[in-house]
C-alpha cells in the first residue's frame, strides 16, 4: 500500500475525521515474512534483502507468532533517533538498522488485509514490541497542523496520515496520504558526466522520470556524494552503458556516459522549475527496493482532498 503526496497546506486547511498521523521514514521499504523457523524480507520489487539486513531477518524470528507478515521500512538510526537516508546507505559505525514496522498483512494464517487500520494496529502491537531492532511506528496524537510543524522543525521527512477504517490495498488508493517538509523522490538514472578537478569517477548523473510512455530528463545531480558512494556508484553504472540517449528530450551535457535506465537513485531538491528541471538537487543514495519502471515525477492530489473523504 502506497501513500498518496498531497498539498500539505491544503490538506491541512480543511477538517478531516478518520484520520490518524504517523512519522513518514526515510528508508527502504520492507516486508517481512515469517513461517516456523523461514524468515524472508523482501523489497518492494521484490528483491531479498536477507544477505544486507540479516540482525532485522533474526529479530524478527524471535517474535512470539511464527507466521505472520509484516509491513515497514528499514531505516537508519543513530543511538537516539531515525536518521536519514543517505545515512543507510553509507553503513556508518555509529547507525544500526531498525526496522520501524506500521502495518500487519498476514497472522497465523489469517490474511488481516481486509480489516480496518485500527484494527490491523491493536493486533500488531501485539505482536511487535518495541526493541533495539524491530520497532512499531507510533501514531501521533495532537493535531495535524502542530504535528507536522513539529516533525519539520527536528527534521524529519514529513508525515503519513491513514484512514482509520481503511482496509490495506494494494497501490496508491488515497487512503494514505503523505504530508512532506521537503521536496524529495526517486528518480531514474540515464547516464553521468565525466569527473572535473580532483573529483574522481563521476562528475554528475543525469536523472529522469517516466510518464507517456518515455523517460523524461529532470536535470543532473552533482551533490550529495562522498569519495565511497562516486567509487560504488560508477561500478554500478559502468556494466550499463549504451551509445544513445534513454531520454526523450535532448540533454546538452559535453562528455556525457548514457546508460540503461535501470538504476534509481533518491535525490533531494529545492523545487521543480517551469521547465520540469530539478533546482539544487542532492543525490541520497540508490534504491534497490524501487523497480524504474514505476518511477513517475510525484505531483501533489488536489488540495481539495480526496473526494468523500473529508
Amino acid at each position: 500500500m502506497l501513500a498518496t503526496l498531497v498539498d500539505a497546506p491544503a490538506w491541512l486547511a480543511q477538517p478531516r475525521q478518520g484520520w490518524v498521523y504517523e512519522r513518514k521514514l526515510d528508508g527502504l521499504r520492507c516486508l517481512a515474512v515469517r513461517n516456523g523457523a523461514t524468515v524472508e524480507l523482501w523489497s518492494r520489487n521484490h528483491n531479498s534483502f536477507l544477505d544486507r539486513f540479516p540482525e532485522v531477518a533474526t529479530a524478527v524470528g524471535t517474535l512470539a507468532p511464527d507466521s505472520f507478515t509484516l509491513d515497514g521500512e528499514l531505516v537508519a538510526h543513530d543511538g537516539s533517533d531515525f536518521v536519514g537516508f543517505g545515512q543507510l546507505q553509507q553503513h556508518q559505525a555509529s547507525h544500526r538498522v531498525v526496522y520501524g514496522v506500521f502495518d500487519l498483512l498476514h497472522l497465523l494464517g489469517e490474511d488481516t488485509t481486509s480489516l480496518a487500520q485500527t484494527d490491523r494496529r491493536r493486533l500488531l502491537t501485539q505482536v511487535v514490541t518495541d526493541g533495539p531492532v524491530l520497532r512499531p511506528v507510533d501514531e501521533l496524537p495532537g493535531d495535524p497542523g502542530d504535528l507536522l510543524a513539529s516533525a519539520c522543525s527536528q527534521g524529519w521527512e514529513g508525515l503519513v496520515a491513514k484512514r482509520t477504517a481503511a482496509p490495506y490495498t494494494a497501490g496508491r488508493s488515497g487512503k494514505w496520504a503523505k504530508l512532506k517538509c521537503s521536496a524529495s523522490q526517486e528518480l531514474v538514472i540515464g547516464g553521468w558526466t565525466e569527473p572535473q578537478g580532483s573529483r574522481a569517477h563521476i562528475g554528475a548523473v543525469l536523472v529522469g522520470y517516466h510518464e507517456d510512455g518515455a523517460l523524461h530528463y529532470a536535470g543532473k545531480v552533482g551533490s550529495g556524494f562522498t569519495t565511497e558512494t562516486l567509487a560504488r556508484l560508477a561500478g554500478a553504472l559502468a556494466p550499463l552503458q549504451r551509445a544513445d540517449s534513454p531520454f526523450a528530450e535532448r540533454v546538452r551535457e559535453p562528455r556525457v556516459h548514457w546508460v540503461e535506465p535501470r538504476l534509481v537513485a533518491n535525490v533531494a531538491f529545492s523545487e521543480w522549475t517551469r521547465d520540469g528541471r530539478l533546482r539544487h538537487p542532492r543525490f541520497e543514495g540508490l534504491r534497490p527496493d524501487k523497480d524504474p519502471a514505476t518511477v513517475v515525477r510525484e505531483r501533489p492530489a488536489p488540495g481539495q482532498g480526496f473526494p468523500g473523504e473529508l
